[in-house]
């Protein structure tokens, strides 16, 4: 394991070791969590867990979202938790890709238009760029357009068992995608509710 005390040092040490994952304190000095995680995923798609001292609020879930993070624990978190969701992380980067998994899979209108081999979201003609956890889910979601997927199907599916009572996640990550992707999040025109049960991917008609 590799240890670095600023994310300049984080940063060489990537370029340097190419780790199978990162884990990513979001205090540090002078370019923070936020920033470093941002400077990866720029680069690769190596699975981020971050781990910050504050509060667990739904805003900072979501700007770590926006980094491009995979996972956001609340320190102080104990080891046996960590090494569940290192584990957990880890098999998600092992799991066939959304591309052979999705393989002929697409998806098309006059807004937006899917290509799950190729990984390719286009919103409005623009190329969208989704991190790798939210990628999974849509592809999971397109995968059984039309079929409702419960909470906890997505959660054991896209994040592992592990996650299987962490509800929050699917909410807030289906309401982050939601963003990218619809031309109005808050009367969505692909990713539908069904309340109290979970989400579907409606069917192109």
């Amino acid at each position: 394991m590799l240890n670095a005390n600023s994310g300049e040092e984080g940063l060489r040490l990537l370029f340097a070791h190419r780790p199978d994952m990162v884990l990513l304190d979001v205090v540090m000095p002078r370019m923070d969590g936020w920033q470093t995680c941002s400077r990866i995923r720029d680069i690769s798609d190596i699975p981020i867990i971050m781990l910050t001292a504050h509060e667990k609020a739904e805003e900072d879930v979501v700007r770590g979202l926006d980094c491009g993070a995979d996972e956001y624990l609340m320190k102080p978190v104990g080891s046996r938790e960590l090494v569940a969701r290192v584990r957990a992380v880890m098999r998600r980067a092992e799991l066939p890709s959304s591309q052979e998994e999705g393989r002929g899979i697409t998806f098309s209108d006059d807004f937006l238009t899917v290509d799950i081999a190729e990984r390719e979201v286009m919103v409005n003609g623009e190329r969208v760029r989704l991190t790798p956890i939210e990628f999974r889910l849509l592809a999971l979601l397109m995968q059984n357009a039309g079929h409702i997927l419960t909470h906890k199907q997505l959660l054991e599916r896209v994040w592992g068992w592990e996650y299987i009572d962490d509800l929050d996640y699917v909410r807030i990550y289906i309401w982050h995608l939601r963003q990218k992707i619809e031309p109005d999040p808050t009367q969505p025109r692909y990713i539908i509710t069904e309340p109290g049960v979970g989400y579907y991917f409606r069917k192109a008609n």
